[in-house]
């Protein structure tokens, strides 16, 4: 059976399907790369297949330090309790060898190794007083007993080891590094302009916290695939990114938001790309910021990451201090916002080989804000004077009629007539 023929030309239905693909959407093929560094400075890396498990067992306090919360209150409370219960366990053997526990009346007295020891639970308690030192006195240690002094001595040693484990531990992980961290905060994205003449990269970084921290440095990475001319696939090549700062020690003084600049230029991994190129590079600009807590001395660490979907080009960041009343304020609602600039959309090696696109750009820059700065004086022009024709209108329609008054005699008169 012949199929039948469409009624519709079939170089429309080729036209139409066409222009229906152009209307759609387009779905980037780049699949979105994870991440190294989140937004919040956690490290989004898994370990996986390793097999030498034991040496997480010889740094001990450090795997407690890293470990959840209720891990960690769970092994706290485990440890004293079964020191606890080890050491009743012995204090009973001890007054059982002793014959403690018989308390027959036909028998001799006998003084005991602990008074009033006669019961696992009575040695429970003992042990608990032992350790903790509580002393309430109904049970206590006697000289008849030389295993029970040396047993004595044993669990005092023992449980200081366990008071200062455990609690070196909870402080460790109440005063960890990165809780000073979670008050630094970055910009949510990255800009490009033009600052002193060069195309730079820049970022914001604010401490909310009226506690300095000591000898803060910034430093950058830029992570990316790379191959090597042998054919080595690098799947995280670590490039430093040097910063732009005016102080030799590369410390900043971090009293108030400050904007941290890169300048691309010849030793910068970001020198041949523009900014057609940006959203098709596999590319992660890692921050760091290091310094000493003033008012702990412990050293911290703040990170974040931008990718290329979160670098703005052409645009700067607004400013957030003023002065008022003799004191600096900072807005921190105007953190992360950005105005757009001119800027040249060319690599910074096209901007150094010619250095007239950066002149032609502002040029372009300054002739639309003078012709908007018109446009906006002629509309004002026009607003204004709308509004005097409209004033006018409308005392014109409130001008009352003239009243002609009479005279007495005139109105006789013509009542008269």
């Amino acid at each position: 059976m012949l199929a039948r023929k469409s009624i519709i030309p079939e170089e429309y239905v080729l036209a139409r399907i066409a222009a229906e693909n152009l209307r759609k959407p387009r779905i980037r093929d780049r699949l979105r790369k994870a991440r190294f560094v989140a937004k919040n400075g956690a490290c989004n890396v898994a370990h996986k297949n390793i097999r030498e498990q034991g040496r997480f067992l010889q740094d001990v306090f450090t795997t407690l330090v890293d470990l959840k919360w209720r891990h960690t209150l769970v092994i706290f409370t485990m440890s004293f309790l079964c020191s606890w219960l080890l050491f009743a366990m012995m204090w009973w053997l001890v007054a059982f060898a002793h014959g403690d526990m018989d308390i027959r009346e036909n028998l001799r007295y006998q003084e005991p190794c602990v008074a009033n020891v006669k019961s696992f639970t009575a040695a429970f308690l003992f042990s608990i007083e032992v350790q903790v030192t509580i002393g309430f006195g109904g049970r206590m240690m006697t000289e008849e007993c030389p295993l029970a002094i040396t047993l004595l001595i044993m669990q005092n040693i023992v449980g200081l080891i366990v008071n200062a484990v455990m609690l070196g531990c909870i402080f460790m992980k109440t005063a960890q590094s990165h809780r000073r961290a979670e008050t630094l905060i970055f910009s949510r994205h990255a800009v490009i302009a033009v600052r002193n003449g060069k195309l730079c990269l820049m970022f914001r970084v604010g401490d909310l916290r009226k506690s300095m921290i000591i000898s803060a440095s910034v430093r950058m990475q830029v992570i990316r695939k790379t191959i090597t001319p042998e054919g080595e696939i690098i799947p995280s090549h670590q490039i430093d990114v040097p910063v732009d700062n005016p102080i030799d020690s590369n410390n900043i003084f971090l009293v108030a938001p400050l904007i941290i600049s890169h300048v691309i230029d010849k030793r910068s991994p970001l020198y041949d790309i523009s900014a057609s190129d940006l959203s098709s590079q596999d590319l992660e600009l890692i921050v760091l910021l290091e310094g000493v807590v003033e008012t702990t001395g412990i050293t911290t660490q703040a990170r974040t990451s931008y990718v290329t979907e979160e670098i703005l080009w052409g645009h700067r960041f607004v400013s957030v201090v003023s002065e008022e009343e003799g004191v600096y304020s900072v807005d921190y609602s105007k953190f992360g916002n950005t105005i757009k600039v001119a800027t040249p959309y060319c690599s910074a090696r096209e901007l150094d080989e010619k250095p007239s696109i950066l002149i032609q750009t502002l040029q372009k820059s300054e002739l639309s804000h003078q012709n908007s700065l018109r446009k906006r004086n002629s509309m004002r022009r026009n607003n204004s004077m709308r509004k005097t024709n409209s004033m006018r209108r409308n005392n014109s329609g409130l001008i009352l009629p003239k009243v002609q008054f009479m005279a007495p005699e005139q109105n006789k008169g013509m009542a008269e007539t």
